[in-house]
């Protein structure tokens, strides 16, 4: 089983999946709004350049998410990112950096305790939800 996480956003999903897409070397690729969607004439002219459905993959890995409709919207209490990667093409060490820059290291493995390249940090872009 693989679980792929899906990130509500109040807004600021375009952008956020934009920065992730720099952070952690991805690719999005899907992104579709609200106003491009069948829901389209349900949806407040204001709120149709949001995003409905976004998909960021890195390497073999998927991320998801969207812009939450304000009535439903929830925002989020925190967020961690853990990476457990060597350095490959796909994914540089320096995804990890780029991310730490934005937020704050929780953890780092060291020899001998933890694997080579698991990383923790959380995230504080103000791209957040």
């Amino acid at each position: 089983m693989e679980l792929n996480p899906y990130l509500s956003f109040d807004g600021k999903c375009e952008a956020a999946f934009k920065f992730y897409e720099r952070c952690l070397g991805g690719k999005i690729v899907a992104i579709m709004t609200y106003g491009g969607s069948p829901m389209e004439e349900q949806t407040s002219s204001e709120w149709r350049n949001k995003i409905m459905h976004a998909r960021l993959m890195v390497g073999d890995k998927m991320l998801m998410g969207s812009d939450a409709p304000p009535d439903r919207y929830e925002p989020m209490k925190g967020f961690s990112r853990c990476r457990s990667a060597s350095a490959t093409p796909k994914m540089p060490n320096g995804s990890f950096m780029r991310c730490q820059n934005m937020g704050r290291c929780r953890c780092r493995s060291r020899k001998p305790f933890g694997p080579p390249g698991l990383a923790c940090s959380s995230i504080n872009s103000g791209l957040r939800g």
